[in-house]
């Protein structure tokens, strides 16, 4: 029994985007499809029937924040994820390996998975540990990662293997493979390191998984990595692809991982998709902008994850058609226009921009709860305009349309 069905209802001509079908225990999933983070069981200040309104048809959670808070045992004597967090849809856990670039290398100075241009001759300094020799917050040796927690400072040790456990107790549709997420800025030698452990542990997170029951109704993904190498990248896609446990069991999708150069991130999705085998998902992690989506869409990714919508939301920033605004600029204070007046989600059909712009300057919850409403209703929305659009053969006029309106109005 195959705990996900995969199918491809049709393809971009000359390209390797296409739109599928994936059914789950817990629901179809249409793809491509964006994947709104709930990071700790929520995405935050939204109910589930708001993402149900908003068209979203799958959360992912957070492995590593889960473990910590309130405890993967917890949540499995809640009856497992869904049930503890009242969503009945299709389910994803991360595996936790971004945190161990976010609570190591990456701790504390500003870099970020997708290197911008301005951060191009960025150096990440020696990893440092603490006083008693005990790692600040993360370090990683081949058999796994230790972390202090970014809560109580407690020391906890996360191998493949726990990785898996951990997500067997939440119990998600999805789960992937333990990998190491590194930084954009590290040297050849070290991303070779690195993935060597990243293949490593995939291995470990697959004859794990397999051997316990729960395979049967949960998918595991392997994640490549490669960082922005071409032949580091194909050789991992061909590693992943081809992986098996003594009994020939293999991935059942595949995750897309790790960190990428902003003008090159389309070539690396590219260089693994023209290897990675057609007919299982692929989910790129951790990208989320409407450029970068259109980009993988056409490069052949089913799903996406990201925190941008939601944390932009939060902070104030809209995604619309023109390109992105920020409402607490003051010219926004007296626009009593929807922040789109085409758009269908429920702050634009109820409120102005110059009364969310009151609400953010008057510190009031409600103001991000609706900016986080229209960017998941914009993101979500514009990914299924793009599966449309490959159903009905205009993807690339589709992809020329926005991009041209959307990139001549950015930051408005």
């Amino acid at each position: 029994m195959k705990p996900i069905e995969f199918t491809i209802e049709k393809n971009i001509p000359n390209a390797l985007g296409r739109a599928g079908v994936l059914k789950t225990p817990h629901g179809t999933i249409l793809t491509p499809s964006f994947v709104p983070v709930g990071t700790k069981a929520t995405v935050k200040g939204m109910t589930q029937d708001m993402l149900i309104g908003l068209g979203a048809q799958v959360v992912l959670a957070n492995t590593y924040h889960l473990y910590l808070q309130p405890g993967d045992e917890l949540v499995r004597d809640a009856g497992g994820l869904h049930r503890f967090m009242s969503w009945d849809g299709p389910l994803m856990t991360d595996s936790g390996g971004f945190q161990v670039f976010s609570l190591g290398a990456a701790y504390g100075k500003g870099i970020s998975k997708v290197l911008h241009p301005a951060d191009a001759s960025m150096q990440i300094p020696e990893r440092s540990t603490a006083d008693d020799g005990v790692p600040r917050l993360a370090t990683i040796g081949n058999d796994g990662v230790s972390f202090r927690s970014h809560l109580n400072g407690s020391l906890h040790y996360i191998t493949p293997e726990k990785s898996m456990e951990i997500q067997h107790n939440l119990g998600a549709d999805i789960i992937f493979a333990f990998d190491e997420c590194t930084s954009p800025t590290e040297d050849r030698r070290y991303q070779e390191e690195a993935l060597h452990r990243t293949h490593s542990w995939a291995k470990r997170s697959l004859d794990f998984h397999k051997s316990k029951d729960i395979s049967a109704h949960q998918a595991l993904f392997g994640i490549v990595q490669g960082g922005r190498d071409e032949d580091l990248r194909r050789m991992s896609a061909q590693t992943i692809a081809e992986m098996k446990t003594a009994a020939g069991e293999m991935f059942d999708g595949f995750g897309i991982g790790g960190s990428f150069e902003k003008a090159d991130l389309h070539s690396a999705v590219r260089w693994v998709n023209e290897v990675l085998p057609e007919d299982k998902p692929r989910h790129l992690l951790g990208i989320g902008e409407p450029e970068d989506l259109f980009l993988g869409v056409e490069n052949g990714v089913d799903l996406f994850d990201c925190v941008a919508p939601s944390r932009n939301g939060r902070n104030g920033t809209l995604y619309t058609k023109d390109g992105k605004i920020h409402i607490v600029n003051t010219k926004y204070r007296t626009d009593f226009t929807p922040i789109e007046s085409d758009c269908g989600c429920y702050a634009c059909s109820k409120y102005t921009k110059g009364y969310i712009a009151h609400l953010f300057h008057a510190k009031e919850m409600l103001a991000g709860l609706l900016c986080t409403i229209h960017n998941l209703y914009f993101i979500t929305h514009l990914v299924a305009d793009m599966r449309r659009a490959i159903i009905d053969a205009t993807f690339p006029d589709c992809k020329e349309k926005f991009l041209s309106r959307y990139q001549a109005g950015k930051d408005i």
